[in-house]
C-alpha cells in the first residue's frame, strides 16, 4: 500500500505536476501567450493608449493650451500690456513730463532769472556803476582835474609866466606878442592863450624883427 500509494503519488501526480502542470505553467503561461497577449496588450494598448490619448492629450492640449492661452495671454496681454501702458504711459508722460518740465522750468527759469539777473544786475551794475564811475570819476576827474590842472596851471602858467616873460623881458623887450615862428612852434603853440594866436594871426603880414644877438646887445 506504501509502495503502491507512494508510488502513484511520486510517479503520477509527480508526473502529472511536472509534466502537464509545468508544462502548462511554462508552455502556455509562461511561453507569454497569456501575459504577452492579454496582459502585454493591455498594457499597451489599453494602459499606454490611455496615457498617450487621454492623459497626454489632456496635459499637452488642455493644460498646456491653459497655460500658453489664458496664462500666457494674461501675462503677455494683461501685464505685459499693463506694464507698458500704464507704467511706460506713467514714466515716460509723467516721469518725463515732470522732469523735463522740472529742468526746463526750474533749471531753465533758474538759470534765466537768477544767473541772468545776477548777471545784468550784479555784474552790469559792478562793470556800469563801479568801472563806469570809476573811468567817469576818478580817472575822468583826474584827466581834468590833476592833468588838466597840470596843464592849465603848471605848464600854461610856466610858458605864459616864464617863456613869456623871459622872451620880453630878456630877450627883446620891444617884441610886445610872441612872433609867427615862436607862436606856430609845434611844442608852444598848443598851450598859447587863444588871444596870442589870434594876435600872432593879425600879424602874419607883418614883419617883427626876430631876436637876433645884435638886439640883445
Amino acid at each position: 500500500m506504501h509502495t503502491y500509494i507512494h508510488t502513484y503519488i511520486h510517479t503520477y501526480i509527480h508526473t502529472y505536476i511536472h509534466t502537464y502542470i509545468h508544462t502548462y505553467i511554462h508552455t502556455y503561461i509562461h511561453t507569454h501567450t497569456y501575459i504577452h497577449t492579454y496582459i502585454h496588450t493591455y498594457i499597451h494598448t489599453y494602459i499606454h493608449t490611455y496615457i498617450h490619448t487621454y492623459i497626454h492629450t489632456y496635459i499637452h492640449i488642455y493644460i498646456h493650451t491653459y497655460i500658453h492661452t489664458y496664462i500666457h495671454t494674461y501675462i503677455h496681454t494683461y501685464i505685459h500690456t499693463y506694464i507698458h501702458t500704464y507704467i511706460h504711459t506713467y514714466i515716460h508722460t509723467y516721469i518725463h513730463t515732470h522732469i523735463h518740465t522740472y529742468i526746463h522750468t526750474y533749471i531753465h527759469t533758474y538759470i534765466h532769472t537768477y544767473i541772468h539777473t545776477y548777471i545784468h544786475t550784479y555784474i552790469h551794475t559792478y562793470i556800469h556803476t563801479y568801472i563806469h564811475t570809476y573811468i567817469h570819476t576818478y580817472i575822468h576827474t583826474y584827466i581834468h582835474t590833476y592833468i588838466h590842472t597840470y596843464i592849465h596851471t603848471y605848464i600854461h602858467t610856466y610858458i605864459h609866466t616864464y617863456i613869456h616873460t623871459y622872451i620880453h623881458t630878456y630877450i627883446n623887450p620891444s617884441i610886445p606878442y610872441p612872433s609867427i615862428p615862436l607862436s606856430f612852434h609845434p611844442f608852444i603853440y598848443p598851450f598859447i592863450h587863444p588871444s596870442i594866436h589870434t594876435h600872432a594871426r593879425l600879424q602874419d603880414d607883418r614883419s617883427y624883427p626876430i631876436a637876433t644877438v645884435n638886439h640883445i646887445k
